[in-house]
């Protein structure tokens, strides 16, 4: 009997599929979210997508040939790779980031080390972050037909409310491959035949959206999970890229070890990192675990399993809680109790912090004020809903009397946010004088296409209102709209005036 053993690196075959086989299914499996980011941003969607399946292909093409190793193109790998880059970018990205990123991809990070089943990380996210930090620029532009907006991720990162439907069909800003519908379709499918593990996508998912709960600020709202849920990659990492063969562990309770590290680490980064769709870096700094967790989470061999075999036969079966539970609990707890303590310890600071911050605003529009006290009791009575009628969507914050060191009211100030800004909401201060004339604006939230809208943060627009009447101003007439920016200009002046109309009514002779 040949009794030589035949040690490799992963994937190793375990059924009768096929590497190509399997590999045939995920391209298949990535269809749905592929054709509705085509629909959803047209022709660029689709150049973006042929050229990185056609540069992650010949890029193995070639490297094949040059160092006379086997067609291992064929194999579906490499196509693979380069939808799945692909579908991580924008429409709207520059045609020589997937050419670098696919040849990135498969020369350095996977052929280099030795071709399939060697690579230690994910190659499409290699590429990706490799992208990113390359090319940041090029890999931050997004948009729908041409024009450019932030993605759903970058509203949630700044505190305004995103579309959860828009982000679940795939309609929303963003890449091209955040069809939640068409990921969902495809990875469960692929759970459905067993193709990928269901311990790794679960584990991920729960311990994502349970981190969030607990720290993301909102708690367990469901429309808050579902818009993290929805954004930034967390789907597709899970189903597509945390389930990768070889750079994912191989023990059952190891992978749900894996799933977990990435969706505590994909949250920690949502909630406390700068860049809000940094899931991709969950999951490659995971893969970096995974050499880690074989070496010490091992299966136990069948041997060691008679008597539960024998129990089983009788017909009885013990009760114990599953090893996977009691990990994610015990991780989960702990890095609760890490977080909550941190803090703790910084929660001070941090409010200190805001309010410098406010004051500061304050300050600038109402430069002679030495002290202020807060009116907040009357913002209160508003209940947050639009204030008044002809100043469009339009919200009260904030208000505070301004006084001199003796005490004298030398004027007003409020916090406006108007809803209606071409890109997002427009927040502002406005300071109003004891004598009845505007002191002057400033911005405190301005998120307008640059260029354009943001035009007007600029001092030739916001000097335009320091000296006027605070009874009230009209575009166009006392004020001159920016060229070619109706839209944020008449935002600006409907804040103004709502701000002006609630000083008037609301805080003059207080």
């Amino acid at each position: 009997m040949n009794q030589t053993l035949n040690l490799s690196a992963g994937p190793h075959v375990r059924d009768r599929w096929s590497t190509a086989f399997i590999m045939r299914m995920v391209l298949l499996a990535l269809m749905p979210a592929t054709v509705i980011g085509i629909v959803t941003f047209g022709l660029k969607a689709l150049w973006v997508v042929l050229v990185s399946v056609i540069s992650a292909v010949g890029s193995e093409f070639i490297f094949d040939k040059l160092t006379k190793r086997p067609d291992t193109w064929k194999d579906g790998s490499a196509a693979l790779t380069g939808l799945l880059l692909a579908l991580t970018l924008s429409a709207e990205t520059p045609l020589y980031a997937p050419i670098i990123g696919s040849a990135f991809a498969i020369i350095v990070v996977k052929c280099a080390f030795g071709g399939l089943g060697k690579n230690f990380i994910n190659p499409a996210l290699a590429a990706r972050c490799f992208l990113l930090i390359s090319f940041p620029g090029a890999m931050t532009v997004y948009g729908i037909d041409g024009v450019a907006s932030a993605t759903p991720c970058a509203e949630l990162a700044a505190g305004r409310i995103v579309n959860i439907s828009s982000m679940f069909l795939g309609s929303a800003n963003g890449v091209i491959g955040g069809s939640i519908l068409g990921i969902l379709i495809g990875g469960l499918a692929l759970w459905a035949f067993d193709i990928i593990h269901g311990q790794i996508w679960i584990s991920v998912l729960v311990s994502f959206t349970a981190f969030i709960g607990l720290f993301g600020g909102q708690g367990f709202d469901p429309r808050f999970l579902a818009a993290h849920l929805c954004g930034g990659g967390v789907m597709l990492g899970a189903f597509f890229m945390a389930t990768d063969y070889v750079t994912s562990p191989m023990s059952r309770l190891g992978q749900t070890f894996y799933g977990v590290l990435i969706g505590i680490l994909g949250a920690l980064f949502r909630i406390y990192g700068q860049a809000a769709d940094s899931f991709s870096y969950s999951i490659i700094t995971a893969n970096l675990f995974t050499p880690f967790i074989d070496t010490y989470v091992v299966d136990k061999p069948y041997a060691f399993r008679k008597r539960m075999i024998r129990l089983r036969t009788e017909g009885k079966q013990p009760f114990r809680f599953p090893k996977p539970v009691i990990a994610l609990t015990v991780i989960a707890l702990l890095a609760g109790l890490a977080l909550s303590g941190v803090y703790s310890m910084t929660k001070d600071t941090i409010d200190e912090q805001k309010n410098a911050a406010a004051a500061a605003a304050y300050k600038a529009v109402l430069p002679e004020a030495e002290s202020f006290d807060s009116m907040y009791a009357k913002v209160e009575l508003l209940d947050g809903e639009v204030y008044g009628s002809g100043f469009g969507r339009v919200y009260i914050n904030d208000a505070q009397i301004g006084k001199d060191a003796d005490g004298k009211v030398v004027g007003w100030a409020v916090s406006v946010t108007s809803g209606d800004g071409y890109d997002g909401n427009v927040t502002l201060s406005l300071g109003v004088s004891a004598d009845g004339k505007i002191n002057g604006i400033s911005f405190t939230e301005l998120h307008e296409t640059p260029g354009k809208g943001m035009l007007c943060g600029e001092p030739d627009f916001m000097n335009q209102f320091a000296g006027k009447d605070a009874g009230g101003l009209t575009l166009g007439t006392d004020i001159d709209g920016i060229t070619g920016v109706t839209r944020t200009s008449r935002a600006v002046v409907n804040a103004v005036n709502a701000g002006l109309d609630f000083i008037n009514t609301q805080l003059r002779g207080e």
